[in-house]
């Protein structure tokens, strides 16, 4: 069947044409009310990346802004709030409608991979913002400041005037105005993470505590901000002795329901398109979230799935949020695993909960620190989530789990790429000669080596040690390497052969015991197995006559190898 009603907004993150183009929106609105309600001076929400932060910014920047055309007349924004929550609410938040000049900066762009391209990002979107309200020249009368004004808005300005721009643009818009300025900046932590991986991690934090501090540390024309970003904006690197900053991280259960999508809106979402049979896949794939005690769905996943599922009910779930954000932190602590590393991370995978010590101050530069932080920074940035919460003394300690079948596929597609890496570097040619000449020792050594460097993501299952041996073989040139094909009676594992029948080919069954004990006798069984099964047969058939047969039997971390 075909899309019901309305359009899903897949990257649509503009408020207004959200509404005037009749995509389906999950009514967030009432974070305006919340916003007047507690009267924070700069807010900071620290959520996870694709987490609906920069509709909301811009659904606050329509709500808000007394946004005028460039001959000064004045755009009414109003319309695009019928019918929403925040109509509802009392006569003194609908007052605020329209009253103010909003200077909107969004960061995305400056993921660049070096530092004068990314600064010139940067500089690019204060212009746009100052060219936005271009208005406002006309209604400067001090020389310096029109000149300045215009410098910085078609980027001929200093680096010294860039580092103020912002405080000079909202002081510019007060004098036009009379009303204080409301500065919304979304992503803010985009350019500070891609500089920590990219190397330029110190310039890009000098730039932005210079523009940040300016605008809203000393600002007196500053009526609000709201900062959205996945880590907490640390004093020390970015906003020294800014003492009016009200960090709200997922731990919080302030505006808990704003950035994401609950159970109840993710219900309704599904009975709007006639999906409500699809609730408990969409739970297993995109749930498992806990901002506060709030839970929470990834909006961007759910979005994606609703539209394959509203235009084919059998389409299977996949995992979106994978291919749009960045999985360099699990591959940080991939990379970085020691062996208790590597047990925890194959607990998470299993479903099992991690307990570590919570550092909401983690920034980009502490990454490399210790493993904590590490952690920290996967939960923060939804890589795993909250299972339990409690205090010992001053540290509060979180048990953490992977939320969902989604990010677990990250994981596990992580461990796999990085698995090959790490063999491509490996030379793994006396593996081969040992099972050419029949060294059942050597092989059982090697595999052994390799199963406690790496990290099982199936649980010791088959299904691991069918793709940890194709990736230990993947470099045997002089074979081609075949799996699971069907020969004599049954399905062989792995068969390496040479492209001359004259050469030799190489049977492997792989087995998994049930303890150590058993290893020896699960290789009797993969070796009666190939007998019985007659996996030979095909190789025989197609003029093989050097043949070897290896049955190889696993208990977690340990092998034995038996060939005849």
């Amino acid at each position: 069947m075909g899309l019901k009603y309305k359009p899903l907004p897949i990257g649509v993150d503009d408020f207004k044409k959200i509404i005037v183009n009749d995509y389906f929106y999950v009514d967030k609105t009432l974070f305006v009310k919340e916003l007047l309600d507690k009267k924070g001076d700069v807010n900071l929400f620290m959520r996870p990346r694709r987490f609906g932060k920069t509709l909301s910014l811009s659904m606050l920047r329509y709500y808000f802004e007394k946004e005028r055309r460039q001959d000064g007349s004045v755009m009414d924004h109003s319309a695009l709030f019928q019918g929403l929550n925040i109509m509802k609410a009392d006569e003194k938040y609908l007052k605020e409608m329209g009253q103010y000049p909003v200077i909107f900066l969004t960061l995305k762009s400056a993921k660049q991979p070096d530092f004068l391209m990314a600064y010139t990002a940067l500089k690019e979107a204060v212009a746009y913002e100052y060219r936005r309200h271009g208005w406002v020249l006309q209604t400067l009368k001090n020389e310096g400041e029109k000149k300045k004004f215009d410098d910085i808005a078609n980027l001929r300005a200093g680096r010294e005037d860039y580092n103020n721009s912002l405080q000079f643009l909202s002081q510019c818009l007060e004098k036009a105005y009379g009303r204080k300025t409301i500065i919304l900046i979304d992503e803010y932590d985009v350019p500070l993470e891609n500089a920590y991986f990219s190397g330029f991690y110190e310039e890009m934090t000098g730039f932005m505590r210079s523009l940040f501090e300016s605008a809203l540390k000393t600002n007196l024309s500053l009526e609000f901000a709201v900062i959205t970003g996945c880590l907490r904006i640390s004093k020390e690197s970015i906003f020294t002795g800014l003492n009016n900053l009200n960090m709200i991280s997922i731990l919080s259960d302030l505006y808990s329901e704003y950035f994401g999508f609950t159970q109840r809106e993710v219900d309704e979402a599904l009975r709007f398109y006639g999906r409500e049979n699809k609730a408990e896949v969409m739970k297993k794939w995109y749930d498992g979230y806990l901002f506060g005690s709030t839970e929470v769905y990834n909006p961007w996943s759910v979005i994606k799935y609703l539209q394959d599922i509203a235009e084919n009910e059998q389409y299977f779930p996949r995992p979106y949020w994978a291919n749009t954000s960045s999985n360099s932190i699990v591959r940080t602590l991939v990379e970085k695993a020691d062996i208790s590393v590597k047990e925890e991370i194959e607990n998470l995978i299993r479903g099992k909960a991690v307990e570590k010590d919570v550092h909401e101050e983690v920034t980009y530069g502490d990454v490399d620190k210790n493993d904590d932080y590490l952690w920290n920074f996967l939960f923060f940035t939804g890589y795993l989530k909250k299972v339990e919460e409690s205090i010992e003394g001053r540290i509060v300690k979180l048990k953490l789990a992977i939320p969902n079948e989604e990010v677990k596929y990250i994981y596990e597609n992580t461990i796999i790429n990085w698995f090959r890496e790490e063999i491509e570097k490996e030379d793994l040619s006396q593996l081969y000669h040992a099972l050419e000449e029949g060294d059942c020792g050597v092989v059982s050594n090697m595999i052994a080596e390799w199963l406690i460097e790496t990290i099982s993501y199936y649980d010791y299952a088959e299904n691991f040690y069918h793709g940890f041996m194709l990736g230990m073989l993947s470099q045997a040139s002089k074979y081609s390497v075949k799996s699971n094909r069907e020969s004599g009676k049954g399905r062989y594992d792995i068969v390496m052969k040479t492209p001359s029948r004259r050469g030799l080919a190489i049977i492997l069954e792989l087995k998994v015991a049930d303890s150590m004990e058993d290893l020896e006798e699960a290789c009797k069984r993969g070796l009666r197995q190939i007998q019985e099964k007659g996996y030979e047969q095909e190789l025989q058939e197609d003029g093989y006559k050097n043949i070897k047969k290896y049955a190889i039997a696993f208990y977690k971390k340990d092998c034995e190898v038996m060939g005849e």
